[in-house]
């Protein structure tokens, strides 16, 4: 089904599209269909979106008033639209949002601009994109109308349920959840329309966990098996499967992400061939049209379920590309030239056939680098692979050194908090393709995939510099700094801290002397509290030709895990494109140079892509597709962390009543939250139960205080609580003094 926003992208990405042509490009054929396409269209000229040229074609108008934003809401009532390119939010009443839900793409229009510390005032004039597919409800009787009554306090509506639904009626003993499926939206003054599709009954019923988070999170459960792979063609690769290729990994469920594999070649002179070979995904898939691209817009990124994973590649593709034990496999890789001191001088590109000669595992990794000495292998582990072990090794030291240069340049680490509940697993160990928290996980032996991380780093950091040098498109994460932390808020656990703290000369800290103040307990606490001050990075649109002219700031171009996400499948697909579609010389010069070397960077001066091909790049790389992918990340990320609080939350309402030890992690008017150690969970003190006073919040202390006793509460304070309840619907643990 289409939608305005599907409409005004596929305007947007042409000169004109007349009416025929939009109804193909969006699909349309029903009648019915194109009936709501024409009140669509009308609507849009009246609101001047849109308008029709001499030829009758319909344009988007880009110089309109109007503002592509996404709606904030909070359980208040307060509601914003965000922009992109960190511009001020513009505030919407309550009245104005003419029924846009939380988290709905709109078109606003400022009505009032802002001044001094108070936001600009807008009102929405077009809903361009519903967030929410699927809405998790509760289903009431008023006044013997049956509606469904979101469980998200953010939305303000309610939705009209046929009367056989009343059978879903909520039961607090059964918190019987419905997923309701939308007909129509409000709309001026008709209510809005749907019935209940399941029902998810999750009083002590882990069962529907995933279903319900999944639903919360708007994301679709699905195995996306239509995506058919394609025939490799015979082509020119290097046979390279008589050398050991070493896989490792650490994620146990069978349809976890496929995995690369890293072969090492260590010469006379010291200096080191390191080999990245990829599965080659971008050959086994159609990327040269919008009918294969729109397959994957359900689904741009795979993640962990409880008991597997949810990939966006059919198993059909997946199994064709995995690198299986002494198989023989196609590649596409990347051959990194290192000195002796393990710094990378050169790097090439090339298609190749490898074989898996090991899979490492973490128990590989625990006794390679527990062991005293190299030279005696004492390890019943070590012991059956004792003819790989000194490319182990050297494949170890060059992941070491690779990571301490780039904390040398300035990037940190923080670890992944700890887990207690064994369902999660999966969901704590490291991902290798994780680059939108904009810090590094540290380097544990006993997960194997962390020494994986920093040369798989390495390889999509030349890819951004290799299509950066000939003017190719990429997608990627710029790598910020993490030292706009500021001050004023790290001053408020100055007593959790310490005195000793001392200011650069614009009155701010860096990251790593931030670490340097603390014991081991109040490191963790830290690390959390300081996860939470980290911006998520967002995929960018990366060109040397782009108007935000951000050659200078340093990129990572992934490209190295295309199993895991689309971002990298479609850096790989420009990878492989290069390989076998590049220019290797101007026209009339029989002198060819090897493109995917990068001593050919400073030889070119010529557009490595024909027309042809440059036009399926640009079908990929584009905002549109770089838009869509980051919304799918952030219901990912949601979906994730609400996955984490929910089975919390599970193990915490099994020991209502029991007393534990705790620090308090935060502070806020209401209360203060506080971690339990000893269960690796989080919970609400609520201020309502400190009744042995009445007690102030003093936000530039960052604590709660007494009036007349002047007991205070503030951040590291160890405490002994109470667990009182929980709320499953809200992930929510209370806790009480004890």
């Amino acid at each position: 089904m289409f939608t305005t926003s599907s409409i005004i992208d596929n305007l947007n990405q042409s000169e004109g599209l007349e009416y025929k042509k939009l109804c193909r490009s969006l699909k349309i054929t029903k009648k019915s269909d194109k009936d709501k396409l024409n009140i669509a269209l009308t609507a849009l000229e009246k609101l001047e979106i849109i308008n029709k040229n001499k030829d009758n074609e319909y344009i988007y108008k880009k110089d309109s008033d109007h503002i592509v934003a996404k709606i904030r809401c909070s359980s208040k009532g307060y509601c914003f639209a965000v922009r992109e390119k960190n511009k001020e939010d513009i505030y919407i009443k309550e009245n104005l949002l003419n029924y846009a839900w939380n988290g709905d793409k709109v078109l606003v229009r400022i009505i009032k601009e802002g001044y001094r510390r108070r936001s600009p005032e807008g009102i929405v004039d077009c809903i361009l994109e519903r967030s929410n597919k699927i809405l998790l409800s509760k289903v009431e009787i008023i006044n013997n109308v049956v509606y469904a009554i979101p469980i998200d306090d953010r939305i303000l509506s309610k939705i009209k349920l046929p009367k056989e639904d009343k059978k879903y009626a909520f039961k607090p003993e059964n918190k019987n959840i419905v997923k309701v499926e939308i007909e129509r939206f409000p709309i001026g003054q008709e209510e809005g329309l749907g019935h209940v599709i399941k029902e998810l009954q999750l009083n002590n019923n882990e069962e529907f966990d995933t279903d319900f988070v999944l639903s919360k999170s708007n994301i679709i459960k699905s195995n996306n098996n239509v995506i058919e792979t394609k025939k490799i063609e015979k082509r020119e690769r290097i046979d390279l499967s008589d050398k050991n290729s070493y896989l490792f990994k650490s994620w146990n469920s069978d349809n976890s992400p496929i995995l690369p594999m890293i072969q090492i070649e260590q010469e006379k002179n010291q200096s080191t061939k390191l080999w990245l070979h990829i599965n080659n995904i971008a050959e086994r898939v159609e990327l040269n049209g919008k009918k294969s691209l729109e397959m994957f817009f359900n689904s741009f990124e795979s993640f962990p379920l409880l008991n597997d994973w949810q990939n966006y590649i059919s198993d059909e593709i997946r199994h064709a590309s995995e690198f299986n034990l002494g198989e023989k496999n196609e590649a596409i890789s990347i051959c990194m030239h290192l000195n002796s001191d393990n710094e990378i001088t050169d790097w090439s590109f090339h298609l190749t056939f490898v074989r898996c000669s090991l899979i490492v595992g973490n128990d590989y990794t625990e006794a390679l680098l527990s062991r005293k000495s190299k030279t005696r292998i004492t390890s019943r582990i070590l012991k059956p692979i004792k003819e790989y072990i000194e490319d182990l090794d050297k494949i170890l030291e060059i992941s070491t050194s690779f990571r301490q240069r780039h904390l040398l340049e300035g990037k940190v680490e923080i670890p992944t908090p700890l887990n207690k509940i064994e369902s999660l697993d999966e969901f704590f160990i490291h991902n290798p393709a994780e680059y939108s928290k904009g810090y590094f996980e540290p380097l544990k032996k006993d997960d194997c995939q962390t020494y994986l991380s920093p040369i798989l780093h390495e390889g999509n950091l030349i890819w951004f510099k290799h299509s950066n040098e000939y003017g190719l498109k990429s997608a990627g994460y710029i790598l910020k700094e993490l030292d706009y932390i500021n001050v004023n808020e790290m001053i408020k656990y100055t007593e959790f801290l310490g005195n000793d703290i001392e200011l650069n000369e614009d009155g701010n800290l860096t990251f790593s002397q931030i670490m340097k103040f603390c014991d081991d307990d109040k490191k963790r606490i830290l690390h959390k509290l300081l996860i939470n001050e980290v911006k998520e990075n967002e995929i960018s649109l990366i060109s040397k030709n782009s108007k935000d002219d951000e050659s200078e700031k340093l990129f990572t171009s992934p490209w190295t895990l295309p199993g895991y996400d689309f971002t990298n499948l479609m850096n790989q697909y420009c990878i492989f494109n290069m390989i076998i579609n590049g220019k290797k010389s101007k026209k009339n010069n029989i002198n060819e140079i090897n493109i995917a070397e990068s001593k050919s960077l400073k030889l070119v001066n010529w557009d490595i892509f024909n027309p042809s091909t440059s036009k399926n790049i640009d079908t990929l790389f584009n905002k549109f597709v770089i838009d869509k992918i980051n919304e799918y990340k952030y219901k990912v990320n949601l979906y994730k962390s609400n996955m984490i609080s929910i089975k919390k939350v599970r193990k915490a309402a099994k020991l209502i009543g029991n007393i534990y030890n705790g620090f308090i992690l935060s502070v806020q008017s209401y209360g203060f939250f506080v971690e339990i150690s000893e269960l690796n969970v989080e919970g609400l003190v609520h201020v309502s139960t400190l009744n042995n006073d009445w007690y102030e919040f003093r936000s530039r202390q960052n604590l709660l205080i007494g009036r007349k006793s002047k007991n205070s509460y503030k951040v590291g304070d160890e405490i002994e609580v109470k667990i009182i309840k929980v709320d499953i619907l809200k992930y929510q643990i209370d806790l009480e003094l004890s």
